[in-house]
Protein backbone atom coordinates (compact mmCIF):
# COMPACT_ATOMS: atom_id res chain seq x y z
CA UNK A 1 0.00 0.00 0.00
CA UNK A 2 1.35 3.40 -0.95
CA UNK A 3 1.38 6.03 1.75
CA UNK A 4 0.03 9.39 0.71
CA UNK A 5 0.59 12.85 2.05
CA UNK A 6 -3.05 13.70 1.67
CA UNK A 7 -5.43 12.45 4.36
CA UNK A 8 -8.33 12.87 1.91
CA UNK A 9 -6.91 10.22 -0.40
CA UNK A 10 -6.20 7.83 2.46
CA UNK A 11 -9.72 8.29 3.81
CA UNK A 12 -11.29 7.79 0.38
CA UNK A 13 -9.28 4.58 -0.11
CA UNK A 14 -10.25 3.32 3.33
CA UNK A 15 -13.92 4.03 2.65
CA UNK A 16 -13.72 2.31 -0.73
CA UNK A 17 -12.14 -0.77 0.89
CA UNK A 18 -14.79 -0.78 3.59
CA UNK A 19 -17.60 -0.59 1.03
CA UNK A 20 -16.01 -3.37 -1.00
CA UNK A 21 -15.79 -5.62 2.08
CA UNK A 22 -19.34 -4.73 3.05
CA UNK A 23 -20.64 -5.69 -0.42
CA UNK A 24 -18.79 -8.99 -0.14
CA UNK A 25 -20.38 -9.70 3.25
CA UNK A 26 -23.83 -8.77 1.92
CA UNK A 27 -23.29 -11.01 -1.10
CA UNK A 28 -22.28 -13.94 1.08
CA UNK A 29 -25.33 -13.39 3.28
CA UNK A 30 -27.62 -13.25 0.25
CA UNK A 31 -26.11 -16.47 -1.12
CA UNK A 32 -26.74 -18.27 2.18
CA UNK A 33 -30.35 -17.08 2.18
CA UNK A 34 -30.77 -18.23 -1.43
CA UNK A 35 -29.32 -21.65 -0.67
CA UNK A 36 -31.51 -22.06 2.42
CA UNK A 37 -34.65 -21.10 0.47
CA UNK A 38 -33.71 -23.55 -2.29
CA UNK A 39 -33.26 -26.33 0.27
CA UNK A 40 -36.66 -25.57 1.82
CA UNK A 41 -38.37 -25.63 -1.58
CA UNK A 42 -36.74 -28.98 -2.44
CA UNK A 43 -37.84 -30.48 0.90
CA UNK A 44 -41.40 -29.20 0.50
CA UNK A 45 -41.57 -30.49 -3.07
CA UNK A 46 -40.35 -33.94 -1.99
CA UNK A 47 -42.90 -34.04 0.85
CA UNK A 48 -45.77 -33.03 -1.44
CA UNK A 49 -44.68 -35.54 -4.08
CA UNK A 50 -44.61 -38.32 -1.49
CA UNK A 51 -48.11 -37.37 -0.34
CA UNK A 52 -49.39 -37.31 -3.92
CA UNK A 53 -47.86 -40.70 -4.73
CA UNK A 54 -49.30 -42.20 -1.56
CA UNK A 55 -52.73 -40.83 -2.43
CA UNK A 56 -52.51 -42.14 -5.99
CA UNK A 57 -51.40 -45.55 -4.72
CA UNK A 58 -54.31 -45.68 -2.25
CA UNK A 59 -56.79 -44.68 -4.96
CA UNK A 60 -55.34 -47.26 -7.33
CA UNK A 61 -55.85 -50.06 -4.80
CA UNK A 62 -59.49 -49.06 -4.39
CA UNK A 63 -60.00 -49.06 -8.15
CA UNK A 64 -60.99 -45.39 -8.37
Amino acid sequence: MKLTKRPDEARARAEANFKKEERAREGAKAMLEYQENSRLVREKTARLRALRLAKEAAEGKRGV
